[in-house]
């Protein structure tokens, strides 16, 4: 992949990412580009499926097409083939061949059922606990070219990147949101604390006492005691000031 086409693909990605709402979705999206962009390449129909792994577990997630949603399935269905082979390794793996290729017999010959001779898996790094597969499908051999396939693995590459940010942003904003809740719940404690100093004549330690009891007696956690006093005390929600 030359650099301009390379800045074009990363470009055409960052709009993929940002016009979607998860992994998932930006998945899909993922499909059907890199289908489109090898086709082109190609000069030949190429076809795509997604093999999402998470925990040692493989599914397809996405397809360029809903035929390629069915060829990516027959490999999860029987457990092994090019795609789970390049998660496994992490590699580029190629079934250039179906009929002369030993290593999936099984698969080949659905494969070939199909009307499809040839498949390439390339492996796309996401986060820590998670990777996935693009599956390409070929009609034809002799289409995954050393050039055809470094064009892969270069917006594969890309794709990863920016699904690995987006990751780490949404793990970020879930512990921001995490944290303003958190704020949140701590101003209703203190709060409910000053109303039972008031109603009982006592020092923060001994209503603080108070609200852990009714809290232990009652087996509901502290916050929501603390929720409940402050809505007998007031008819609106009580929430903390702050800039998130």
């Amino acid at each position: 992949m030359t650099n301009n086409a390379g800045d074009e693909a990363a470009l055409q990605l960052q709009d993929l990412l940002m016009g979607t709402e998860n992994v998932e979705d930006f998945l899909g999206q993922l499909a059907e580009f890199s289908a489109a962009t090898l086709s082109s390449a190609a000069g030949a129909e190429i076809e795509c499926g997604v093999t999402l792994q998470r925990r040692k577990k493989t599914m397809t997630v996405a397809g360029s097409s809903p035929r390629a949603v069915i060829l990516d399935r027959i490999e999860q269905s029987l457990g092994d083939g090019p795609c789970i082979e390049a998660l496994r390794t992490r590699s580029v793996v190629l079934l250039a061949d179906v009929d002369t290729d030993p290593r999936w017999p099984d698969y080949q010959v659905q494969l070939a059922a199909q009307g499809v001779r040839s498949t390439l898996g390339v492996p796309l790094e996401i986060g820590e606990d998670a990777a996935a597969a693009l599956n390409f499908f070929g009609a034809g051999t002799g289409l995954f070219t050393e050039d055809i396939i470094a064009e892969a693995s270069g917006f594969a590459d890309l794709a990863g990147r920016s699904l690995r940010l987006a990751v780490r942003i949404g793990t970020a904003q879930s512990r921001a949101e995490d944290l303003k809740a958190a704020m949140e719940h701590r101003t209703s404690i203190d709060l409910a604390c000053g109303v039972v100093m008031a109603q009982n004549r006592c020092t923060q330690e001994e209503a603080m006492g108070i609200l852990t009891r009714v809290s232990s007696n009652r087996n509901q956690k502290l916050r929501d005691v603390a929720a409940e006093v402050l809505r007998n005390l007031t008819a609106g929600e009580v929430r903390t000031h702050f800039d998130a």
